[in-house]
């Protein structure tokens, strides 16, 4: 006779500069906790556990997306710099997504030092810790579990509107946008889909960030539908 399964449990972090959040997946179940400050890391209880599954998304603005045909290692800080401001002491690194020929290029070196506590202390079950990784990494891995056509991916945090679009299986727009409040955000968001002549009326977008209730709100007044992953 065939054992039950055990739920494989997992946890999602996102960190930047204001603080935290994440979610807690036991099999089907998943909870959130929506935005923290960093004050609250050391009482929180999900933190002092080992999961199945650990994946630490920081959401950096210093990040780019490269075809893999024109990827090279050694090249990554120089790539890298010829799109965003890197300071000398910034470091760099890249991590691949074959399902979409690219590779993401990005620097942890944002100023803050969360994401770096939250790897050596929130292991998997192997007791090893998760790297960390840039939110549009997390954000193009999302784009497979979206069902509409027009797949619309988005976070936003500490002023900076992280977005992924894509038709189908073809990528149109990885990007990081400078927005200091949502409504700025939402500028970006109607931009892009406007230049890529996306209707946002026959499209759902998906925020992997919490969203306050008036902005989810705002965004319905636009969007098919409203889902935060």
């Amino acid at each position: 006779m065939e054992r039950p399964r055990t739920p494989i449990s997992g946890i999602s972090i996102q960190v930047s500069l204001s603080g935290y959040s994440f979610k807690v997946r036991e099999g089907d179940d998943v909870r959130s906790s929506g935005w923290l400050t960093a004050d609250r890391l050391f009482t929180t209880p999900e933190f002092q556990r080992r999961y199945d599954e650990v994946d630490i998304a920081l959401l950096t603005p210093k990040c780019t997306l490269v075809p893999e045909a024109f990827f090279r290692p050694e090249s990554v800080r120089a790539m890298l710099s010829d799109v965003v401001a890197l300071d000398p002491s910034d470091a760099t690194a890249y991590v691949c997504i074959p399902e979409l020929g690219a590779v993401v290029l990005f620097s942890p070196s944002i100023g803050e030092s969360l994401s770096r506590i939250l790897s050596q202390t929130v292991l998997t079950a192997a007791g090893t810790p998760a790297p960390v990784l840039p939110e549009m990494y997390y954000l193009l891995k999302a784009l497979s579990g979206c069902e509409d056509y027009n797949k619309v991916v988005a976070s936003y945090m500490d002023g900076y509107l992280h977005l992924v679009v894509a038709q189908g299986k073809s990528l149109l727009l990885a990007n990081v946008y400078a927005a200091p409040d949502f409504t700025t955000a939402e500028y970006f968001l109607f931009l892009a889909l406007k230049s890529l002549q996306l209707n946002p009326e026959v499209s759902t977008v998906c925020f992997r960030t919490p969203l306050a209730a008036d902005a989810e709100m705002s965004l319905y007044r636009y969007f098919k539908a409203v889902v935060q992953l």
